[in-house]
C-alpha cells in the first residue's frame, strides 16, 4: 500500500509541476488556457476558480489515470477559434513565446529538483562517514593501495580541485561522475579522521564506458562504508546457529585472513564454496573479553545464476552515520550544482545508450520506479525528497530530448522555423509524430521489460 501510495503522490507532484510550467508561462504570454489536466480518461474532479488571469477561463481537471497529463490551449490548428479571441491563441503568438511556453513544463521539473535537493541540504541527512570497507579483491581501488578503514578527507577528479568527503554518499557521487565522465579520482585518505593525509588516485579514466551500470562500484571496489565486523540477529536452525555463534560476537580471523570489517566478513562468507559444496571454516572471535574459535559451515544459497555461502545471521555492525547539513545560500548552491551534474550524467547515459556504449538494460521503467518510491518512502522524509528529486530531473531532461512527441521534439520545430523562416509542414509533421511515437513506444517496452526482468526475474 505504501508503495502505490508513493508512486502515486511522486507522480501526481512531478506532472503538476511539469503542467503547471507549461500552464503559468502561456497565461504570461497571453495565451487562453483551456483546460489544466494532471491525469487522462475520465475526470474525477473538475473546478474552475472564480478569480482568473485577465481572458482567463481554465478548467482545472484531475483525471482517472495519473500517468501524465496536458495543458489545452486555445489554437486554430485544432478548432475554430471566434475572431474576437485569435489574438489569444498559441498559434498566434510570436515564436519566442511559443517556445518558451514549450520549454517550461520541462524547467519547472528542473526547478523542482533544484529546491528539492536544497531542502534536503538544509534540513539535513543522516549519512554513513566516509570511511573505506575493505575493497574488493583485484579491484581498481586495491590495486591503488586501499585496505580498507581509511578516512576519505577530501576527494576531486584527478585533473581538478578537491573538495571536502562529507560522506559515504558525496564519495560515490564522485566515483560516479569520475566513471562516467573518464576522469580518474583523486583521494585524500587517512588512517584515521585525524590521522596524516596521503593522496589515492583511482584510474577511472581507463574504465569502459560499457562499464557503468549497476556493478559499477564492484570494479571500482568501494562498494560500502566500514562497519565493525560484528555477528547480530542469527536464525534459529542456521549455520550460524549450529556453529554456536551469538549476537554480539566480533569475528577477529577467518582461518588465517585476519578481518579487517564486515564487508570484507561477508565476500568471505559468499566465497566459501567448493564447487556447490559448502566449505567449513575455522572463526576466530572475540566474546565478552574472551578468545573462542569455532568451525562454520555455511549452507549453499541461489543468487540468480550464481551459488553463494550463507550462515543465517547478519553480519557486520550498522556504519556510523553523519548528519550532514548547509546553511541557506549553500544548500541552494549545492542544489544547484547537484541538479546540473545528475542531469549532465543523465545526458551522458543517454547518448551512450543510443550509440550502444551503455546497455539498454539501464532503462528503468514505472515498476522499477514505483519500487524505489515505496523503499524510499518507508526509509523517511529525506530519502523520498531525494528520490522526488532524482525522477523530477530525469522527467526534465526525458522531455527536451528532439523526440517529436517531446517537449524536446517541438522546440526542434521552433528552431526550424527560426533557422528557416517557416514551419515544419502537415505531412512531415504528421510523419515526424507516427516516428517519435513508435521510438517511445519501443523504450517504453524496453523499460518495463527490464522491470520486469529486475523485479520477478
Amino acid at each position: 500500500m505504501l508503495t502505490v501510495l508513493a508512486f502515486v503522490v511522486a507522480l501526481g507532484l512531478l506532472i503538476a509541476v511539469h503542467e503547471y510550467g507549461h500552464y503559468r508561462v502561456a497565461v504570461a504570454c497571453g495565451v487562453k488556457v483551456l483546460r489544466f489536466s494532471v491525469g487522462f480518461g475520465r475526470p474525477l474532479l473538475r473546478w474552475k476558480p472564480k478569480h482568473q488571469h485577465p481572458g482567463q477561463d481554465t478548467e482545472f481537471v484531475l483525471g482517472a489515470f495519473p500517468i501524465g497529463g496536458y495543458v489545452r490551449m486555445l489554437d486554430e490548428r485544432e478548432g475554430t477559434v471566434p475572431p474576437e479571441e485569435a489574438h489569444l491563441a498559441f498559434n498566434s503568438r510570436p515564436l519566442r513565446h511559443r517556445a518558451a511556453i514549450v520549454a517550461a513544463g520541462p524547467l519547472a521539473n528542473l526547478l523542482l529538483a533544484v529546491l528539492l535537493y536544497s531542502v534536503v541540504n538544509w534540513i539535513g541527512v543522516q549519512e554513513p562517514e566516509p570511511v573505506l570497507a575493505s575493497p574488493v579483491a583485484g579491484s581498481i581501488a586495491e590495486r591503488a593501495g586501499l585496505r580498507g578503514g581509511e578516512w576519505v578527507r577530501q576527494g576531486g577528479l584527478a585533473e581538478g580541485d578537491s573538495d571536502p568527503v562529507r560522506s559515504f554518499e558525496s564519495l560515490r557521487w564522485l566515483l560516479t561522475r569520475g566513471a562516467l565522465d573518464g576522469h580518474d579520482v583523486r583521494l585524500t585518505v587517512a588512517s584515521s579522521r585525524d590521522g596524516v593525509g596521503r593522496d589515492v588516485i583511482l584510474p577511472l579514466g581507463s574504465m569502459d564506458a560499457s562499464e557503468a551500470d549497476a556493478r559499477l562500484f564492484q570494479r571500482i571496489g568501494i562498494v560500502a562504508p566500514w562497519t565493525e565486523p560484528l555477528i547480530g540477529d542469527i536464525l534459529p536452525k542456521s549455520p550460524a546457529s549450529r556453529a554456536g555463534l551469538q549476537n554480539g560476537d566480533r569475528v577477529l580471523k577467518v582461518d588465517t585472513v585476519a578481518i579487517v570489517d564486515g564487508h570484507q566478513l561477508r565476500q568471505l562468507i559468499r566465497a566459501s564454496l567448493r564447487g556447490q559444496a559448502p566449505v567449513a571454516m575455522l572463526w576466530q572471535i572475540e566474546r565478552k573479553g574472551s578468545r573462542l574459535e569455532l568451525t562454520v559451515e555455511p549452507e549453499v544459497k541461489r543468487e540468480g545464476d550464481l551459488s553463494v555461502g550463507r550462515i543465517g545471521a547478519y553480519v557486520g555492525a550498522s556504519p556510523a552515520m553523519t548528519t550532514v547539513r548547509l546553511g541557506l545560500a549553500d544548500g541552494l548552491w549545492k542544489g544547484l550544482v547537484r541538479t546540473w551534474e545528475v542531469s549532465m550524467l543523465t545526458v551522458r547515459m543517454m547518448g551512450r545508450m543510443v550509440i550502444g556504449e551503455v546497455s539498454l538494460k539501464n532503462l528503468s521503467g514505472p515498476l522499477t520506479i514505483a519500487d524505489y518510491a515505496g523503499r524510499s518512502a518507508s526509509l523517511g522524509i529525506t530519502p523520498y525528497l531525494l528520490f522526488l528529486a532524482l525522477i523530477s530531473v530525469s522527467l526534465g531532461v526525458l522531455n527536451l530530448l528532439p523526440l517529436p512527441v517531446l517537449d524536446g521534439g517541438h522546440l526542434m520545430y521552433y528552431l526550424w522555423e527560426g533557422v528557416t523562416g517557416r514551419g515544419i509542414s502537415e505531412i512531415w509533421m504528421e510523419r515526424l509524430q507516427r516516428g517519435g511515437v513508435a521510438l517511445l513506444l519501443m523504450m517504453m517496452s524496453v523499460a518495463l521489460f527490464n522491470d520486469v526482468t529486475r523485479l520477478f526475474g
